[in-house]
């Protein structure tokens, strides 16, 4: 084919395909090229090495985001309870909105959320003021049953011995009394700080549930170019799925693990079994941790209510309840907002607990399961 004089032969390009790039192999491919003796012995070193520093400069990142929040610490928690709040009552919100005013739905989600909230503390409040003087005797009695318990064998514990663990307790008592009396005054005021944040975190829930699409819109728009709005529209999106799944679904194992732990310690007749179902499902928010943990305590409770039958029964109890949310619940109600792998949530718990302690127990499996979403969206290309 002949070409026009003066025009340049150009390969025709459809409209639609990538460019085609010229690859340039390595030396230590090409022809008459030494390869280095290291390249041709240990290349799993240089293969470990390359995914050392990019794990490591990761988890730099990851320190540097929980000592910012650290720092900070109570605007990030109200935030983050803001962000639960909003996951639960948007829905019921969005419902309510088809009849209602918006603003008048949101309203009566929250004000309704709150007075259920405070009718269930107030149950447990009364039922453990009504149970409250048979519950000293039969802690005086569990605690004789515990003491005979702990005289035979395997421990052997001579009376001596349990009261030089008495007198011990009583003297670290007196000694630190001033101590012990900081402490108090110190948690009065991390009460203040938890009511502050709690008032944060409800003002926050109250904007995030109204208007919570219009807040990212103009976030994105403000601070955002105009090129990177559509691919971090998509990440946020895809953020926000992720973390409002999770919560709908550690909200329904949790009420799921408290309704049976209720109903067993009932059946048992352990006392306090309704506030011992209360701790139940706050604790079932610390993964594999915080259940096992609530009902450890319930055992306690029931050794010396009980006796050491009943206590038994509840320890059979955590290893059923325990298959039961690792192998059923977790898996059908979790699979479609979150698939970490168990041994990912168990490290992100522990490395979490040692940043912030509880709280960054409780942040910590959210925390992985939005950034790996976020992940997999930037990954993903878009139609």
């Amino acid at each position: 084919m002949t070409w026009p004089a003066g025009r340049r032969r150009t390969e025709a390009v459809v409209l639609g395909s990538r460019p085609a790039y010229s690859v340039r192999l390595p030396a230590s491919a090409r022809a008459g090229a030494e390869v280095p003796v290291a390249e041709r012995t240990v290349p799993w070193l240089r293969i470990t090495a390359a995914y050392a520093w990019r794990l490591i400069l990761v988890g730099i990142v990851v320190y540097g985001v929980f000592s910012i929040l650290g720092s900070f610490q109570l605007i990030a928690v109200a935030l983050f309870l803001a962000l639960v709040v909003t996951s639960v009552l948007r829905p019921v919100a969005d419902l309510l909105s088809r009849v209602l005013p918006r603003p008048l739905s949101v309203a009566v989600a929250l004000v309704g959320s709150l007075l259920l909230l405070l009718a269930l503390l107030a149950l447990v409040g009364n039922t453990v003021a009504d149970e409250w003087p048979r519950l000293v005797d039969d802690f005086r009695g569990g605690v004789h049953r515990i003491q005979d318990w702990l005289q035979r064998p395997p421990f052997r514990l001579g009376p001596g011995k349990l009261s030089d663990l008495q007198n011990q307790l009583t003297r670290y008592v007196t000694a630190h009394r001033s101590a012990l009396l900081s402490s108090a005054v110190n948690e009065f005021g991390r009460v203040v700080e938890v009511v502050t944040g709690g008032a944060l975190a409800l003002f926050a829930s109250v904007f995030f549930i109204h208007s919570g699409e219009h807040l990212w819109a103009w976030a994105r728009d403000q601070l955002l170019p105009s090129g990177a709005r559509g691919s971090w529209d998509r990440v946020g999106r895809a953020a926000w799925r992720t973390f409002a799944g999770y919560t709908r679904g550690i909200i329904i194992v949790a009420a799921t693990n408290a309704v049976l732990v209720g109903v067993a310690l009932l059946v048992l007749r352990v006392p306090l079994a309704l506030p011992l179902a209360l701790l139940e499902f706050f604790a079932a928010f610390v993964p594999l941790v915080g259940s096992p943990v609530a009902l450890g305590v319930a055992t306690i409770v029931a050794l010396a209510g009980r006796g050491p039958i009943t206590a038994a029964a509840v320890l059979v109890l955590i290893v059923v309840i325990g298959q039961l949310e690792g192998h059923v619940l977790h898996p059908l109600v979790l699979s479609w907002a979150v698939r970490l792998h168990p041994l990912v949530v168990a490290v992100s718990v522990i490395a979490g607990s040692i940043v912030s302690g509880v709280i960054g127990a409780v942040v910590a499996v959210p925390l992985v399961s939005v950034v790996w979403a976020v992940l997999k969206a930037l990954r993903a290309t878009p139609r």
